[in-house]
């Protein structure tokens, strides 16, 4: 089969396109045939080096993707075989991810696509769809609640925006950096948008909620916008985090405690089952209904994977980059 893989960290040169053994499911596993895989910052942040050292000797990247299923393993039922599926945690803790024609993987890990769903919007659900998701259903919730989603136009806001007014957010604001960027967060359904190059965010967020800050804040990078966040929140408030863009934040304890602010730092690749299955059950309905929009900004071929690995790194779409495997 043809696949991309890197036996060191590095600059997408380390990437190679080339040929690899077709692998065969084990017990309790799926082979499912790549139709895309979804690049994610996580991808070249890993392949860099910079987020943790090599886990295994090679390593085929990208833990989204969709596809069929073309064999199964003892254990599981026959009748999946050609089912339309999507993948979670492709290569999370495993060497082989979804960067090539096949991979296989345990059963769960490969989830029944809707037939409504095409497979480049499949191989973006894994990580954006899901962190956007848990990051709104934690800790009870966003109904009848404000939402503030920073970074409101990337791959996970995209997703966050959407989903927050689909359970029942009262009110929804986003962070971006553009007017383009606006303009595509206010058709996911924001009720307003705040240009934080120009804005004076916690200005703008009091503003818009009559001076009380927002229940839920869906935070992209903790690191830059720790010093504001206390200032957003309102009384009771909880920031759900899921990235920084450095290895610390400084949250100011005096507003913090005084508001009863809370922060709820998690990674989607460790979701616990309950946590992930609430979370597949609200997507996966959402989807079969038509309510969810996908922003497959590129389609790389799989031989281009270190173009596209630039591509997210330099932030040069807005929306998802895909690969056609």
């Amino acid at each position: 089969m043809k696949a991309v893989w890197y036996d060191r960290t590095g600059g997408p040169e380390v990437l190679t396109y080339g040929d690899l053994p077709t692998p065969s499911p084990a017990p309790g596993e799926v082979l499912v045939r790549l139709a895309c895989s979804g690049v994610n910052p996580s991808d070249w942040k890993t392949r860099s080096g910079t987020s943790r050292p090599m886990a295994f000797p090679r390593v085929v990247p990208h833990s989204d993707g969709a596809g069929r299923v073309e064999a199964v393993g003892d254990g599981v039922d026959r009748a999946r075989v050609g089912e339309r599926v999507w993948i979670w945690n492709g290569q999370w803790k495993r060497a082989h991810g979804t960067a090539a024609g096949y991979i296989a993987l345990p059963a769960a890990q490969a989830v029944r696509l809707p037939e409504n769903t095409p497979f480049e919007a499949g191989a973006c659900l894994g990580i954006p769809a899901l962190t956007a998701l848990h990051a709104l259903l934690t800790d009870g919730g966003v109904s009848g609640r404000s939402v503030l989603v920073t970074g409101g136009a990337g791959s996970v806001g995209h997703y966050a925006v959407q989903f927050a007014r689909l359970l029942g957010a009262a009110q929804v604001l986003a962070t971006v950096s553009s007017e383009e960027k606006a303009a595509h967060a206010l058709t996911a359904g924001a009720d307003s948008t705040i240009n934080y190059r120009q804005e004076d965010v916690p200005e703008r967020v009091a503003a818009l909620t009559g001076g009380r800050g927002v229940d839920r804040a869906v935070e992209v990078d903790v690191s830059g916008n720790a010093a504001m966040l206390p200032a957003l929140l309102a009384p009771g408030g909880l920031c759900a985090v899921y990235g920084a863009n450095g290895p610390s934040a400084e949250i100011a304890f005096g507003p913090s405690i005084m508001k009863g602010i809370a922060f709820r730092f998690f990674i989607v690749y460790e979701l616990d089952a309950a946590q992930r299955a609430a979370a597949l059950g609200a997507l996966n309905g959402w989807l079969e209904a038509g309510l969810v929009r996908h922003a497959v900004a590129a389609r790389v071929p799989l031989a281009e994977c270190a173009a596209a690995h630039r591509a997210v790194q330099e932030g040069k779409y807005i929306g998802n980059v895909v690969l056609d495997c």
